[in-house]
């Protein structure tokens, strides 16, 4: 395979050898003149193996070579088809509104920027800003941006609730303050938790379901952090994800990545909440989150508290931006990360206006590779019972992209991608086949549709006579 698996083998102390464990029947149909493709596979072949790995470790063989390792084979149809998701989502017959109208491209005084207005506090963030009222037309925003600074308005926007980027060249950002920070990083990070082990193994595993008796709570929204989590549902975890109820989800953009997973409410500001949320802590394997750096530190949940109250939790962070550097607290999505790094000039057309990569990639293979962390770092933990902190980055994840060769585009015909349809409780929903599996299992979601905030903030059952505690 590509360089990105071996980045991430090498950046988590994996086997090198490893690499050669997987195969590919043709590249992945993603056209760019980035390797994208590669980027697709790499970051789900990591996913395949690491669960692989850890399957291995649960029927008891702690330190196998890699010719060891069961072959893992890449789909290229299903991981087209799993990153461009939110493309062939369906929800009775109708496509997802993947973008609302006040995100986009839009030209400023002195050049290009992209706005993220698909959640209404961030639309109404942006009205805000260009002193628009409620009833503004896109039209009348790029009336509004033609007016501004790109660097003026991305400026204020971060001092906001409001979510802008200025559209830069790849040169420029090279030469960003926050590029250079991340340049230090790794591609994923892998830190052992100090002090005492706490949890013990996880213990043995039925079936080809690796996780299998995990607990997991899932703090996270939008594509990366639930692309993670319900990677380890497919794998056998049990999901719980935990939000805000004053903080509505879009209803399509959860049925589209939590497929195998549940979800229920807490206020953390609430006591009673937060009480039923440390139970719920009690009892968890793995805790991941997805929003900006230090923003839950306030609820005591830092990886270092985290670490002091539960030894031996395996934790797993995505952010925009890393963990350091200027903008470290700033707003970011795939789009936003996208313009900033000059992944969007680089897919420009003829006129100048810039573009995108044919699905949001960077959002995607952070969260499989997050997965692939994660389960690298519980694989440890049942041998030694310590925890970990594994971290990632849109940014990071871009600038690994960019560092590649550029190639001309390649069009091909049109896809032929499998989906998947579920009769729900809401209707008729179909959604991407799952581009992960391991060898011998059924290579299907557990099940699809549950809607957001509807299940109870528990566990869904004892867990398995297998798993020591």
């Amino acid at each position: 395979m590509g360089t990105f698996l071996s980045t991430f083998l090498a950046d988590s102390a994996e086997l090198p050898e490893l690499a050669d464990r997987v195969r590919s029947s043709g590249p992945v149909p993603l056209s760019s003149p980035l390797p994208v493709g590669d980027l697709a596979a790499d970051s789900v072949a990591a996913t395949k193996l690491m669960a692989s790995l850890l399957h291995l470790a649960r029927k008891g063989l702690r330190d196998p070579k890699a010719s060891e390792v069961p072959r893992v084979s890449i789909a290229p149809q299903l991981v087209a088809g799993a990153y461009r998701s939110d493309q062939l989502f369906r929800w009775n017959g109708n496509p997802a509104p993947a973008w609302a109208p006040l995100s986009g491209f839009f030209a400023s005084s002195d050049g290009w920027v992209r706005t993220h207005a698909n959640y209404p506090h961030h639309e109404a963030a942006l009205r805000s800003l260009l002193r628009l009222d409620a009833f503004a037309t896109a039209e009348t925003v790029a009336h509004a941006i033609s007016r501004r600074s790109a660097l003026d308005l991305e400026d204020e926007a971060a001092a906001s609730n409001a979510v802008i980027s200025a559209v830069r060249s790849p040169s420029k950002w090279r030469g960003h303050p926050q590029a250079q920070t991340l340049e230090a990083d790794p591609f994923v990070s892998l830190k052992q938790q100090a002090g005492d082990a706490g949890l013990h193994s996880l213990g043995s595993a039925d079936g080809h379901a690796p996780l299998e008796g995990v607990r997991v709570l899932d703090l996270t929204r939008v594509i990366a952090g639930p692309v993670a989590t319900r990677s380890l549902a497919f794998f056998g975890a049990d999901v719980l994800r935990i939000d805000s109820p004053g903080m509505p989800e879009l209803p399509w953009q959860y049925l589209d990545t939590g497929q195998g997973k549940r979800s229920a409410l807490l206020d953390l500001g609430h006591k009673p909440d937060r009480d039923c949320f440390e139970r719920l802590l009690t009892d968890a394997d793995v805790v991941v989150t997805g929003y900006r750096p230090n923003s839950l530190d306030r609820f005591g949940l830092s990886p270092v508290e985290l670490h002091n109250r539960h030894p031996g939790l395996v934790i797993g962070r995505v952010s925009a931006w890393g963990l350091s550097g200027p903008w470290v607290e700033r707003r970011g999505f795939d789009s936003i990360v996208q313009a900033a790094s000059g992944i969007a000039q680089i897919h420009a057309d003829g006129t100048g206006r810039p573009g995108a990569l044919p699905a949001q990639a960077l959002d995607h293979s952070a969260g499989y590779l997050l997965a692939a962390g994660i389960m690298s770092a519980l694989r440890r933990r049942h041998l030694d019972g310590r925890g970990w902190t594994v971290d990632i980055s849109l940014a990071r994840v871009a600038q690994e992209l960019l560092a590649q060769p550029h190639s001309p585009p390649t069009e091909g015909g049109p896809l032929e991608i499998p989906t998947v349809n579920a009769e729900t409780r809401e209707g008729t929903v179909t959604c991407a086949a799952p581009a992960i599996s391991i060898s011998g299992d059924t290579k299907r979601y557990r099940w699809i549709g549950c809607p957001w905030g509807a299940d109870r903030p528990e566990w869904a059952e004892p867990r398995s006579a297998n798993v020591q505690r």
